[in-house]
């Protein structure tokens, strides 16, 4: 652990839950970029979801500023490794691990039966250093069959974890129960396999009832927004499914936790990949936004019907109307308000790719934004937003702004 994840002086820890985008910040899961990053290259980084190779003290450096800006405003910032760790010194959270990183049908059984002991044998802070920067064919010992024989030495017997940088993806927290996603792609499986079972088995999280899972159709964080008490919206595109957004809206549904689940189908592009990439809150009846999609973003309002037979659920989903208009709408507002991102369309095109749309709402009018964005930085200034300006330049790099990065964990109620 590094010196910049201390903070003798922390908060008292805030009771977990979370229903709305925009109330005060009190408690957020964050990532410090560390060695899987270093693992990247110009040869693997396609598949493991990034633009580029980041320089990966810089990436430390600009993550430390972005915790320490929000340690700044009074936030709570607990590390997802760290919780790894502490979770990882339970024997069954161990066993359940080690066997996850392990299924990988190319290994062979020679090699697995190696790789259980070594991991086995291994401390949990290691273990967890292990399973998050992965482990390459000649990082193992002595001869463990054909397998590691025939590998490339520089092969990855257990990949590393990249985009464990965005917290937000793997879990959201929707009032006081945490829903466990499931990330659509091969490269992030094993992420939100490792947040569940922090949420099953650390002290912490004991109490903390979940929805979900890591096995059932997709739905990634990055597509969910809590638009007030009981309206969700749901973005479904290039990761979350419309199974998976169906199954979310059933299980809120059940659990009393929503009324309406806006489903909203965005491009299945890379520049798209998540509702959050062309929307986000930044009060309670503010979003800045993509106007290049502004004019064409629908959503489908679901709800539950009221002649549902006890035992079961049916679900009534409405005619599609634009998103502004229908969010205003579940959300009992008159207008939900817009503010677009950058002031021309290469601005906004520009700052769009940029994560410009990708803010954090510390509280009602306050947004931490990358610094790199001044068209929608200034827009949201002028709108009456006060804007932290974190640099980003090798943050970026795997497409995340702000808002992936985090995973609130407590807020308090929005007004």
């Amino acid at each position: 652990m590094t010196d910049a994840t201390v903070n003798p002086s922390a908060p008292e820890p805030a009771p977990a839950g979370v229903d709305s985008e925009v109330g005060r910040l009190r408690t957020v899961m964050l990532h410090r970029p560390g060695p899987e990053l270093q693992r990247l290259t110009p040869r693997n980084n396609d598949k493991l979801l990034f633009d580029g190779v980041p320089w990966v003290s810089r990436a430390q450096d600009e993550h430390d500023a972005f915790a320490d800006a929000l340690r700044g405003r009074g936030v709570e910032v607990v590390y997802l490794t760290e919780l790894l760790a502490e979770t990882l010194a339970e024997p069954e959270a161990r066993d359940i691990a080690i066997e996850t990183a392990l299924t990988d049908l190319d290994l062979g059984e020679t090699l697995r039966l190696y790789l259980r002991g070594f991991l086995g044998d291994a401390t949990p802070e290691d273990l967890t250093i292990y399973l998050t920067s992965g482990i390459r064919n000649d990082e193992v010992r002595g001869g463990f069959g054909l397998v590691t024989k025939l590998l490339a030495f520089d092969d990855f017997l257990v990949d590393p974890l990249p985009n464990l940088l965005f917290t937000r993806d793997s879990s959201v927290w929707v009032r006081d129960r945490v829903a466990i996603t499931s990330l659509a792609m091969p490269a992030r499986k094993r992420e939100t396999q490792l947040t569940e079972l922090i949420y099953r088995h650390h002290p912490r999280f004991a109490a903390s009832p979940r929805i979900l899972g890591h096995h059932f159709e997709h739905v990634e964080g990055g597509d969910v927004l809590l638009l007030a008490p009981g309206v969700i919206a749901v973005g479904v595109g290039e990761r979350t499914t419309p199974a998976g957004a169906e199954r979310f809206a059933r299980q809120v549904f059940e659990s009393g936790l929503a009324e309406t689940v806006l489903a909203v189908p965005i491009a299945q592009e890379r520049a798209t990949m998540h509702l959050d990439t062309v929307c986000t809150m930044v009060d309670v009846d503010k979003v800045v936004m993509y106007p290049n999609v502004a004019d064409t973003l629908t959503a489908y309002a679901v709800t539950r019907r009221a002649d549902s037979d006890p035992a079961g659920l049916e679900l009534e989903v409405a005619e599609p109307e634009p998103f502004l208009v229908a969010a205003a709408k579940a959300m009992q507002l008159d207008t939900l308000h817009q503010i677009d991102t950058g002031l021309d369309p290469v601005t906004a095109e520009r700052e769009q790719w940029d994560d410009g749309n990708n803010t954090l709402a510390l509280a009602p009018r306050l947004a931490v934004a990358y610094e790199r964005n001044d068209g929608t930085n200034s827009r949201l200034e002028a709108a009456g937003i006060e804007v932290i300006r974190i640099a980003g330049s090798e943050l970026g790099s795997g497409r995340g702004g702000p808002r992936c990065m985090s995973c609130p964990i407590a807020r308090d109620p929005a007004h």
